[in-house]
């Protein structure tokens, strides 16, 4: 199954050649999880603080469906 990604932030560099605002596809087997999308872009679980699955926020072991769009984030700072 295909679905789209886009890494925000400091992920972005697990990402290369994705211009910046866009969408990389993925190709992953029936079944897969978000664990499993992180994992084939080798971004570390504790490095993805929130990952959200068509607009809304998931657990890492949310299945993924064709077509999803996925949209993860880095831990963010502040004060």
């Amino acid at each position: 199954m295909r679905v789209r990604v886009r890494l925000f932030a400091m992920l972005r560099h697990y990402l290369p050649d994705v211009p910046l605002g866009s969408y990389a596809e993925r190709d992953l087997p029936e079944g897969a999880t978000v664990s499993d999308l992180l994992a084939s872009l080798q971004v570390p679980e504790r490095e993805a603080r929130v990952v959200f699955v068509n607009g809304r926020a998931r657990p890492p072991d949310w299945p993924l469906q064709p077509g999803d769009e996925v949209g993860i984030f880095p831990p963010i700072g502040g004060g």
